[in-house]
């Protein structure tokens, strides 16, 4: 088992990455030298509005996003799963990097119970090391409340036939996705049934994905 470290309260984060989420704020995580989001082989998505970014990265290292509006692109990673604009183990563009990585924060695999597999998905590794090792806290009962809320959605988008065509296959993408639906398992929702649930996610992805 990895060396455990403090995430910070549950609650907290969670608002902190909404926040980022919805484009108003950016994470703040405790990275030190960790470049793992950089080295395990990631595609970077970018928007059309992004345009210092664009003009720094190289036309050639963009690519359309699948099932994304026209102008979404995403940026590969090198021979060694690394991110092209890496340069010496340091992002050569880090004050016009993508809000893809602004809003990155590993914690997002255990804030929704997902413990990375590197045994099936080596080129993962590097960020398995950082993200697998932090430990959230829970100040008040709420903070439980919603880690475990999160937790039941992810559970619901991997085991959930009827929503199969429409959960991301990434780890990551799926991780974000849990995340933001986990209202729909706290106390209080109106969707109390598995299948009024999985019609709300897919409403809600349909309506994200018209926007």
């Amino acid at each position: 088992m990895p060396e455990r470290v403090a995430a910070g309260g549950y609650g907290s984060w969670a608002l902190s990455v909404d926040a980022a989420l919805a484009g108003v704020a950016t994470t703040d995580v405790p990275c030190g030298t960790c470049t793992g989001c950089c080295t395990s082989s990631q595609f970077i998505g970018i928007g059309p509005n992004e345009t210092a970014t664009l003009r720094r990265i190289p036309k050639e290292l963009l690519f359309p996003a699948p099932m994304a509006p026209p102008g979404h692109v995403v940026m590969g990673y090198n021979e060694h799963g690394h991110c092209p604009m890496l340069v010496d183990m340091t992002c050569s563009i880090y004050t016009d990097r993508p809000q893809t990585c602004r809003t990155y924060d590993c914690r997002i695999f255990v804030g929704v119970g997902i413990t990375l597999d590197t045994q099936h998905d080596p080129e993962k590794t590097a960020i398995a090391a950082s993200a697998n090792r932090w430990e959230f806290s829970y100040p008040a009962e709420t903070d439980r409340l919603q880690h475990q809320a999160a937790r039941d959605a992810e559970h619901f988008l991997r085991t959930v036939p009827e929503l199969h065509d429409l959960v991301p296959r990434t780890t990551t993408q799926r991780a974000v996705l849990a995340f933001k639906m986990r209202d729909l398992f706290l106390d209080g929702t109106t969707c109390t049934t598995s299948g009024e649930r999985a019609a709300e996610i897919r409403r809600r992805l349909a309506n994200s994905s018209g926007s």
